[in-house]
This record gives structure tokens, sequence and C-alpha cells, in this order.
């Protein structure tokens, strides 16, 4: 089983998440995209591990996402990403300007054979306005693909909207 969970800004999509991999009844192992650049993301990540179950493994990978969930598959498990937009950004802003596409490929290369539950969960960002700079269009354009891409090969794709999960598949 496959997953995709998008919403906004703090739209609950998150919490669903957890409350989903939490549901399998399966071990959850926690892979965190978010890297502490700044005094207040190192905060917004002390409460998120705060909110998690002690008992669920956790991950740190700002990167290779793909070579994590290979490392980590197994029929037993359910491997919960939060989020796919900051690792999208991550690559985006990394000095290898070919790693987001390599790493996007890897993603989509081993997703059909794992065998663990996977829950993705992503920003959706792009229901506003064209951004300016070269950059934040690339990371609106670079989303959207991924998130249509994801949506394809997924067996659900929920919505959240003010903490109501909405099914789109």
């Amino acid at each position: 089983m496959k997953q995709l969970i998008l919403g906004g800004a703090r739209s609950g999509k998150s919490r669903y998440g957890e409350q989903q991999a939490k549901a399998t009844g399966l071990y959850v192992d926690y892979i965190a995209t978010a890297q502490g650049g700044d005094e207040e993301m190192i905060q917004r990540i002390a409460l998120h591990q705060q909110q998690r179950p002690a008992s669920w493994g956790l991950i740190e990978e700002p990167l290779m996402l793909a070579n994590v969930l290979q490392q980590q598959d197994g029929e037993d498990r359910c491997l919960l990403v939060d989020c796919l937009t900051l690792w999208l950004t991550n690559c985006l802003c990394h000095q290898d300007d070919n790693i987001w596409q390599q790493q996007r490929q890897q993603l989509f290369d081993i997703l059909p054979s794992l065998k663990a539950t996977v829950i993705f969960i992503s920003n959706e960002v792009g229901q506003g306005i064209v951004p300016m700079g070269e950059l934040n269009r690339r990371f609106v354009d670079e989303s959207g693909r991924l998130h249509q891409d994801l949506a394809a090969v997924c067996d659900s794709v929920i919505w959240v909207v003010a903490g109501l999960p909405q099914v789109l598949k």
C-alpha cells in the first residue's frame, strides 16, 4: 500500500498521516527530511518529535530518500515520509545541480518493488499565484509534477483541509 497525503501548511496532514501509520498496526519508521537550519525550524522539528510515539523508529535523511526506503523496506513495516516538499527543497538547494533529477528517478525506480506500507506527506503549494524568482517557480513546478506522478502510482491519495481528510483516490 502506497499513500500520498497532501495539504497546505498547518492543514493537519502530518497528524493525519501519523494516525494512518498507527492504524496499520505495523512497526513505523518515521523518515524525516527536515533540516534544522535555524532556531524556528529546530523548534518545529522538536515539536514533531515530541508528538510521535516513542516506539517509532526515526531516520533523518534530507536527500537520499530512495536509499532509506530500500534499506528499511519490509512487509512488516510502515514507512512514513514527512515531508516530500522539504526533500525537494533540500535537493533543489544542493550544490549538485543534478541531484534532484537523480533522486526523483531513484524514488520512482524503487517504488514498485517496496513491500512496506509507505505513507508520503507533502505540502500542496500550487494553488496560489505563480511566484517570483526562478528557484521559487521551479519549486512549484517540480512539486506539482512530483505530486501528479506519485498520485498516479499510489493506491490512495488524500487531501487534508482544516484537519479533515478528503479522499481523492
